[in-house]
Parts: structure tokens; sequence; C-alpha cells
């Protein structure tokens, strides 16, 4: 017996060895980024930035990113479809990214991405000329992937469909998919204001919360929030929902790390008291941190004076309304909507109840008895709130309502950006039809780096570099790469032959080989679009979308 019992612990013992030897399936990261400005209806400043912005950062984070910038209908849907072809043959261990940046609008409920060809005069032009999400977040997260996140930076003030029935203002409120995290530059039904500068602050934000090593996924939303909230001064103010159950980080921290200047365990201390047990100012950041209507209501209850107050009933009136309609939409029929227009008969989707009451072939007035919604837990708006809708779009920056900026963001809740995101500098112009604009790529911290469990994307020179400062050359189409001891290494255009590497440098390992990926790949179909387009154009001219409209520059022969 004693040697059967040691026979059957060293082959316990073995088969532990052969299960620890095996590695962990890869986590593939995949994504999509479009950033459309060139609209003919209406330029946008910052969405092509923003775009390339996300792309490096998302490179930088283990994804596989193919990304173009000012997309008509055709090639629009085109790319999607590429896309959820890609992320089908995947396989089940994939995160998959979509960002877009451009014009966004709702019907109905549904929520649109629209391209820049589009010209919608009125509601009933919306579907066919704009691009429903639902299409396409749908049949991702049927895939059942790792997970599925999906931003829209999209919520504008648009120039469409101003004749005719109106248009309830920004993007609708969803419910996600399991498995899949949705998220919004500007709450549900309400707009940010387009940005001056050369990055919107959401994409701005977005990439340096994605950039901060060891924060799981929700935490990287709810810091964009607060980051958006200080750089906007309370004009914009982002959601996001997430049914993610997978555990999800765009970066590792280091062991050797240095410790935050605030512990966790202070951080977690103070973001669990209740908001009436802190001051004002912190509990007015907690309460957007947690973006609840209960969150929001005990702010009030605890300062209903204080000078965020208005603010607040503001943010509560957008989400309560949101959430109606949200309700009203599911249950779709006459006395769900009847029961809508009983609480907002002016309010930002009266359009909406009305369209659906004439599909359903129901009266706009209800008959004088009906079985109105309860809505559960949601009670009707207070008086108050009626006038945050007697406004055609809400936004949290219109001078009508004298909002008071917010607080600064206390150390316990937001570190202090770092300083290469304190300004960043413009991107140079892209070098070519639908490519994105790309940033001077700013290394990481040494101590924060992509999980080991990432397959590595194909040849993606800003993932082997993400510890060192990475320039693109549009002219030449070379890459100078310097690392942490300020030595420099030039990959050369693919066509060309590359330069060695300079062995020994300090940082990450410089990847100087001529198949590098300098910026996000075009989607294939967007790639033989390019091409088409390329070969059309007269010989000596070079035509590239560029911003606000394409435009034609003569090309030294």
């Amino acid at each position: 017996m004693p040697r059967i019992r040691k026979l059957v612990a060293a082959l316990v013992a073995l088969l532990a060895l052969a299960f620890a030897a095996v590695p962990a399936q890869a986590e593939k990261r995949i994504a999509l980024v479009i950033g459309n400005a060139g609209y003919a209806a209406g330029a946008l400043n910052t969405p092509a930035n923003d775009a390339g912005l996300i792309a490096q950062t998302l490179q930088a984070a283990g994804f596989d990113v193919v990304g173009a910038r000012d997309l008509d209908q055709d090639t629009l849907r085109h790319a999607f479809r590429d896309f959820l072809e890609k992320a089908s043959g995947s396989g089940p261990d994939t995160v998959a990214f979509i960002y877009l940046s451009g014009y966004g609008m709702q019907l109905e409920g549904e929520n649109y991405f629209v391209p820049i060809d589009a010209r919608i005069a009125r509601d009933s032009e919306v579907a066919a000329a704009a691009l429903r999400i639902s299409d396409y977040t749908r049949p991702l997260a049927a895939m059942k992937l790792k997970a599925s996140i999906v931003v829209l930076d999209a919520a504008r003030a648009n120039p469409f469909a101003h004749s005719g029935p109106p248009l309830a203002g920004g993007l609708a409120l969803v419910e996600p998919e399991p498995g899949v995290l949705i998220a919004f530059n500007s709450a549900p039904g309400t707009v940010a204001p387009e940005g001056q500068g050369p990055y919107g602050p959401y994409a701005q934000a977005l990439a340096e919360m994605i950039r901060e090593g060891g924060l799981p996924l929700t935490d990287v939303f709810e810091r964009t929030r607060l980051r958006v909230n200080e750089i906007s001064k309370g004009a914009e103010v982002p959601w996001h929902a997430s049914k993610i159950a997978a555990s999800l980080v765009f970066f590792e921290r280091a062991a050797d790390a240095p410790p935050p200047a605030i512990s966790s365990e202070q951080t977690a201390a103070i973001r669990a008291r209740p908001i009436r047990d802190l001051d004002a100012q912190e509990a007015y950041i907690a309460a957007l941190e947690r973006d609840t209507l209960d969150g929001y209501s005990d702010f009030l209850a605890a300062y209903p004076s204080d000078p965020m107050a208005r603010r607040v009933r503001a943010i509560i009136a957008a989400r309560r309304e949101a959430i109606t309609w949200r309700r009203t939409r599911l249950v779709d029929t006459p006395p769900a909507y009847w029961s809508y227009l009983r609480r907002y008969p002016d309010g930002p989707h009266a359009g909406d109840a009305h369209r659906r009451l004439a599909f359903l072939a129901a009266a706009f007035e209800p008959p004088p008895s009906f079985a109105v919604m309860a809505y559960d837990d949601l009670p009707p708006p207070p008086p108050e709130e009626i006038i945050y809708f007697h406004r055609p779009v809400l936004a949290f920056d219109d001078p009508v309502f004298g909002f008071a900026p917010p607080p600064p963001v206390p150390v316990i809740f937001l570190a202090p950006p770092p300083p290469e995101f304190v300004v960043l500098a413009p991107p140079p112009p892209p070098g070519g039809i639908f490519l994105l604009p790309m940033p001077i790529y700013r290394p990481v911290p040494v101590w924060v780096r992509p999980p080991q469990y990432v397959a590595p994307p194909p040849n993606n020179v800003i993932y082997n570099n993400v510890h060192n400062t990475v320039v693109v050359n549009n002219v030449t189409n070379t890459v100078t790469v310097t690392n942490q001891s300020g030595q420099t290494t030039t990959i050369a255009p693919p066509a060309q032959a590359a330069a060695p590497a300079q062995g020994g440098a300090a940082g990450a390992p410089v990847a100087p080989t001529p198949a590098a990926a300098i910026a996000p790949a075009l989607p294939p179909s967007v790639a033989q679009k390019a091409v088409t387009l390329q070969n059309q154009t007269p010989q000596g001219t070079a035509t590239t979308p560029s911003g606000p409209a394409q435009t034609t520059k003569q090309v030294p022969g």
C-alpha cells in the first residue's frame, strides 16, 4: 500500500506540473475606430483626431486596430461588416472594441451613427441615411466574446432633421446585451459641446484612463466621467452601462510600481460612505462617479441649496426622462405612449411617442380611461424638472440655466492628469485617403505594460514600443523611436530596408521590422475603395479627405 500511495502522489505531482506548463489561452484584442469629421451638412473639429488618439492608445494596449476617417454610408456599412467577420473568426477569448466619433442621432429608442454624405431633412429619412447601431452590436453580442466595448463619442447637437416632427437630442438610453459595455460621451438625452482644441475632452480623458495601469474596466469609464466633467467645467457628463462579467484591464501595473498618493483602502473607504456623510464638494463628485438617480437624489437631499444643486437637478431630469422613455418603448403599446405623454406632454420623446401611436393606428389623445403605466419605482417628474425640457436640446453648458462650474475633483477620487495629457499637441496631417491622423506616441511609465496573456498584435510598432516615444513622418513614411535613454532608431517604410536596432538600449525593445504597422490598417473594404479612388485621381494630384472636407493638393513631380 505505501508503494501505491507514493506512486499515486508522484502521478498527481506530474499532472500538476503538466497543467502548470500549459499556458493560459491568449486573449485576442481587436478594434474598429472611426472618426467622421468632414460632413457635407456641417463639419466637425475633433472626431478624426479623436479617433486617431484612441486608435493609437488601443494599439499600445495590444489591440489589432483597423480604423478610418470620413466614411460615406456605403463604405461605413462595409467597414462594420468587415469587423463583424473578423470578430466572428477571432474565438471566444476575444475583446472587441468599437469607437465611433462624429454625429449621432436617436429615433424611437434606437441610436444611429451618421456617415459624412448623409442628407437628413426630416425624421423619416434617419433610418435610411444613417447606421442603426443595434444592427451591429446585437450580432457582436451573439458571438459570446470575452467582452465587447462600444463607445459612441457622438452625442452632439446635429444639423439634421429640422423639418417635421422633432427628434430627441443626444443619444437614447439603451440596455447593453450580456458581455457588452455601451458608453456615450454625454448622458442619454443630452449633447456635449463641440471641442475647440485638437481633441475632444472625452477622447482625451478616455485615452488617459486606458493608459492607467491596473484599472478595472468600469473604473476606466467612471474616472473618464470625472475627468471630462473637470476638463469641460461640467458641460459634458459621460455615461456608460456594462454587462461584462469577465475581468479586464487594458494595462497592468507592475509589482514594483510606485504606490499611489492615496491608498486603495482609503479610496474605497470614502467611496463607500453615504453621500450625506461627505462634504458638499466630495458629495457632488461621489454622486457623479456613481452616476445613479439615487446618488444624485441623495446629493439634493443633503445639499439642496448648494451651487451644484441646479446642475444635479438637470442631470436627474435628463436621466428620469430617458429611463421613462426607455421603459415606454419596451412596452410599445398605445397606453404606454399615452402614459409617457401624460408625464411629458412636450418632452423630448413626444415626437417619438406620436410616431409610434401613428404606427400602431392609435389616437394621439387617450380615451377617458386607460391602464396608466406605473413605471415601478420611477416617480413622475416634479414641476421644477420640466423647465429643462422647454429647450429643444438639453446641454449642461446652456447659459439660460446659469449652471455653476463644478468644483475641482479631490485627489481621493482622481489623481491629476500626467504631464503629457495636460496639453496634447495636434497630430500631423494624415498620410493618405481615409487614414486616421496619428499623434506623436508618448510612452507609458515603465511600470505599466500590456498584460502578458494578451496575444501581441502582428508587427505593431506602437505595441512594441509602449515605453518609448514614437514619431511618424507622413512625408517620408518613416518612424523614429526614442527610448528611455534618448537613443533613436529609424524604421524605414515597408518597401525599404529597415534600420538596424541599437542594442543595449533601456526601455522597451525597438522593433525595426519593415512590415511594422505604422498606423491602424484600413478595413479591407475601405482599403479597396482607397485604391480605386487613388487610381481615379488625375496624375499629379492626390485627394486626401482631411478634417472638415476633402482637399486636393498638387504632388511635386
